[in-house]
């Protein structure tokens, strides 16, 4: 189980499968990256996803990750705002969008592989986004 921010370091494949409660299924494929900067982990993620429809779409997200004490992080939104705080021991969060509430759990038991949970719900929006990571040769990678 992940106890430092640096356990994350260096390149993860990642697929990612988005079900609207509509039924549509999109899929993404790609690979995250944890790179220092500063006392903090930049998170990037780039690769493609798949639409229903099969249109396939670039996609790129990032963020900032900190470790705030042992075993405990916290997320930022690219631009510094707060998202939210997990650790090993409590893996799960919330964040409050608007009217929209995004719940997270992750999974470390399987570590260094891991994954994600989201839930999302909201006037709008009404999904689930299950994420895997896998890492790839190692963490200098």
């Amino acid at each position: 189980m992940p106890t430092l921010l640096s356990d994350f370091e260096g390149r993860w494949e990642l697929s990612r499968t988005i079900l609207q409660s509509n039924g549509d299924t999109f899929s993404f494929k790609g690979e995250a990256k944890f790179v220092r900067h500063n006392m903090a982990m930049l998170y990037q993620e780039d690769g493609y996803v798949t639409a229903p429809n099969g249109h396939v779409m670039p996609a790129q997200r990032q963020y900032i990750w900190q470790q705030s004490s042992p075993s405990k992080f916290d997320m930022l939104f690219d631009d510094g705002r707060y998202f939210h705080s997990f650790s090993a021991d409590e893996p799960c969060a919330k964040h409050v969008c608007g009217d929209d509430l995004y719940r997270v759990n992750y999974h470390f038991s399987k570590w260094p592989a891991w994954s994600s949970k989201w839930q999302v719900k909201g006037p709008r929006k009404d999904y689930e986004m299950l994420s895997y990571y896998t890492r790839i040769g190692n963490r200098d990678s």
